[in-house]
């Protein structure tokens, strides 16, 4: 019972702390998930069937979510995608809990358990996919440590249903039951024992949902891997394996994330020597590391949230170590207590520190583009096409067909992406190409086109945006139809 208070308040700060917090990327999905509750069809520009989310099985959840709860503006969407967000990272670190209660590990399931549900990298996604998809990959690997495989194998395939990534976990799965079997006998009882209904049930799913996805949008995979692909091309872009190694730096600028990481190298040495049931979890995290690095896509901050459930893991084995080594030096009862508090103090403290920060630090974006929205909803006819660098919040709220200067909403242009390319030039390169009807320039990075003499004979000025910051936004209108 006192599991389930603690959970309960747990899920209720997160909400609370995090209820409002957001980014550009999720309202993509979102406006999916509008449309399609708004008897529009499966799309995010009405009557073009582009696969520009990365989470299409999430779209369809929250619309099914938004159904039962009906909020004709659409509005309630972000905030009831963020409850769902936090309630699935309170599942992840439940089942990781019992993951490791079931082998005797109490103590390092506590551990990471708490340190999953207050990692700020993750709950800075929150909104995203990704605490669901985690959810689906935790829980397919529980129930494998349960031996309940077809049920493994739903998760599983569900997991690859929210995102094309997903379908890494069943790779890992699978090499793990292989090593498993031929380290328990040879390669005929490998076959024998293989499960082929829950392989064969996985292969159903998942070849049904991508079938399907393929038929109605003319290709399988989200238009997203490209766009990040090309757009990992460009020098002013960093890409998944940079940004990593930037990532670590600055953590370990700060004195108790290095704590972390010396734990975690501690870690990793006892899960390989002794409690490798999670060598499962570990190599899913390779693998995935490997696949993003390989596949040279542009940093994203949310691309390294599903690191975190490994790290805390083998940070808790460490921190366990660590502390099995202070009851052996029968040091006296206070100080073995102040040890231990003074580790966990050290364990939270920056995670709480940048977690709190980013509740009270949400993204400037978010007011602007919001506001550039409504403005839009209000004041353009239902026709009129919007041209911007990110859509996801301006495109979810004004409800307008958008162009997309990054290319995620027409692919086309980020098919033109090269090592010296600008989002200017695609941005010139859109404008010329679709002529949208309006604008969103931000003022302190566009001076080109918005100087371009093309440009000012094209469009002209009409209302100005900006946060009590630095991000100013100009709205421009075209002056006369083609």
């Amino acid at each position: 019972m006192t599991g389930i208070t603690l959970g309960i308040l747990t899920l209720a700060g997160l909400i609370s702390f995090l209820g409002r917090w957001g980014y550009d990327d999720p309202y993509i999905t979102f406006r999916y998930a509008r449309n399609l509750l708004a008897g529009h069809g499966f799309v995010y520009n009405v009557g073009q069937r582009t696969l520009s989310t990365t989470a299409p099985l999430y779209a369809i959840l929250l619309a099914g979510l938004g159904y039962l709860w009906p909020d004709p503006s659409g509005r309630g969407l972000p905030a009831l995608s963020n409850a769902l967000s936090a309630a699935s990272v309170l599942g992840s670190a439940t089942l990781l809990l019992a993951w490791a209660l079931r082998r005797g590990q109490k103590a390092t399931g506590m551990i990471a358990a708490l340190l999953l549900s207050l990692f700020p990298l993750l709950l800075t996604t929150l909104g995203a996919e990704i605490g669901l998809y985690l959810l689906l990959i935790m829980a397919g690997f529980s129930a494998y440590d349960r031996s309940r495989l077809s049920l493994a194998a739903v998760a599983l395939a569900l997991a690859a249903m929210v995102r094309p990534d997903g379908l890494l976990a069943a790779v890992a799965l699978a090499l793990y039951h292989l090593w498993r079997c031929l380290r328990a006998g040879g390669r005929a009882e490998c076959h024998l024992a293989m499960p082929w209904a829950p392989v064969a049930l996985y292969i159903v799913l998942v070849g049904a949902w991508y079938g399907g996805l393929w038929l109605y949008f003319g290709a399988p995979w989200p238009v997203t891997l490209l766009v990040k692909q090309q757009q990992g091309q460009m020098a002013i872009s960093t890409r998944f394996g940079a940004g990593f190694v930037d990532l670590v730096r600055g953590l370990g600028r700060q004195p108790l994330y290095r704590l972390h990481g010396a734990l975690a190298v501690v870690g990793l040495a006892r899960v390989a020597v002794k409690d490798r049931h999670w060598a499962l979890l570990l190599l899913w995290t390779a693998l995935y590391f490997l696949a993003y690095t390989l596949l040279g896509v542009s940093r994203y901050f949310w691309y390294y949230a599903p690191l975190v459930p490994a790290f805390v893991v083998l940070v808790a084995e460490g921190a366990v170590a660590l502390l099995r080594l202070i009851l052996r030096l029968r040091a006296p009862q206070t100080l073995s207590t102040g040890l231990t508090g003074l580790l966990l103090i050290g364990l939270l403290a920056p995670l709480l520190s940048g977690t709190l920060g980013a509740a009270w630090r949400s993204d400037p974006r978010l007011g602007p583009y919001r506001e550039i929205g409504r403005w839009l909803a209000v004041n353009t006819p239902p026709q009129a096409t919007v041209g911007a660098l990110e859509v996801g919040i301006i495109g979810y709220y004004a409800q307008r067909p958008m162009v997309d200067f990054a290319g995620l909403i027409q692919p086309e242009v980020a098919r033109r992406f090269t090592a010296d390319s600008t989002y200017q030039e695609s941005a010139a390169w859109a404008i010329q190409n679709y002529r949208p009807d309006y604008v969103v320039l931000h003022g302190n990075g566009f001076s080109y086109p918005a100087e371009s003499d093309w440009f000012q004979a094209a469009y002209l000025p009409v209302r100005q945006f900006a946060d009590q910051d630095s991000l100013w936004l100009t709205l421009y209108r075209r002056r006369t139809n083609p």
